[in-house]
Formats: structure tokens, sequence, C-alpha cells
């Protein structure tokens, strides 16, 4: 009875040891899925902070071009007002094609092409925009090792127990994956 009684304890001590390693191994999983949500966050923001000075460059010489600023405002309304992945996914899809159609109306005036100013800003989105894909893959790549360990065994029958579950990728919206059509 007591070898029994031993035997018993030993295998619920291992047990509680898993459970504790295993949950904190989750917290650190958690933790690092928002760190590099927050590196996302924060180029989305960097982006939308260069915006406003973009749209005005173009703006000085493209004053007719109304509905395309008209679109990026509204798309940078909106991203910034989305508080979910899936809401900034798709709001950074709109807000993407928006840009698209005012770099390509850039290209109808020559003058604008050479202005030193609307060349920095370009240089600078161009860079956010890749800030902004680096993050995003870090953010994907750590969400995918997040939802590997809550699915696999034994994590799985005690991650839900704890408050741990999947988290969303960030995706690009349908329209991101067709090239805008810009006509004059």
């Amino acid at each position: 009875m007591k070898k029994v009684l031993l035997a018993v304890l030993a295998i619920i001590v291992i047990f509680v040891g898993m459970a504790l390693s295993g949950y904190n191994s989750l917290v650190t999983l958690n933790e690092n899925v928002n760190g590099k949500w927050s590196q996302v966050d924060n180029q989305l923001q960097r982006r939308n902070d260069l915006i406003p000075n973009l749209v005005n460059t173009v703006k000085g010489y493209a004053t007719h071009e109304t509905e395309v600023f008209k679109a990026v405002a509204d798309a940078r309304a909106k991203l910034a007002g989305a508080n979910t992945v899936a809401d900034k996914s798709q709001a950074n899809g709109e807000l993407s094609s928006a840009l698209s159609r005012l770099l390509a109306i850039s290209e109808a005036y020559p003058e604008l092409k050479a202005n030193t100013n609307f060349q920095q800003l370009q240089d600078e989105l161009a860079g956010t925009e890749n800030r902004i894909a680096v993050a995003r893959k870090d953010y994907n790549d750590t969400v995918q090792q997040y939802d590997a360990q809550i699915k696999s065994i034994p994590t799985v029958l005690y991650a839900g127990l704890l408050g741990f579950h999947a988290r969303d990728y960030f995706k690009a919206d349908e329209g991101a994956k067709t090239a805008p059509k810009v006509q004059f």
C-alpha cells in the first residue's frame, strides 16, 4: 500500500512539474507573439505617420487627383482604428492598394518625381514597407511556433484550461494579391 501511494505521489509530482514547465513555456511563447505583434504595429504606425507628408507633397503637384487622396485618407483612418489582427490585416491591404495608386499617379508628374522631398518620402515609405514585411514574417513565424506548441501533446491537454488559445496570423486581404489598375 505504501509503495502504491509513493508511486501515485511520484506521478503527481512529475505531472505537476511538467505542467509548470509547460505553462512557463506557453507564457514565454505568448509574450513572444505579443512582442512581435508590437513590432508589426510599430511599423504600421511609422507608415501611418509618413503618409500625410507624402500625400501633401503629391497634392502640391496633382491637385485634381482628389479621389486618390480620399482613398488614402480613408484607408489610413481605417488602419488607425483597427484593433484586431484580422482588422489590421484588411486595413493594411486597403492602405497598400491606395498607396500604390498614389505612387502610380506620381509617374504622370515628371516635376514631382524630380522633387527631392518626394524622393525622400518615397524612399522612407519603401523602407517602411520592407520593415513591415519583415515584422509580419517574424510575427507569423512566432504565431506558428506558439500555435504548434499549444496543439501538441501533452500541452493540448491543459493549454485551453490555462487560457492559451491559437493566435491569428497576419494575412494580406484578397485584394492585395492583384495589382491595382491605375488609369489617367
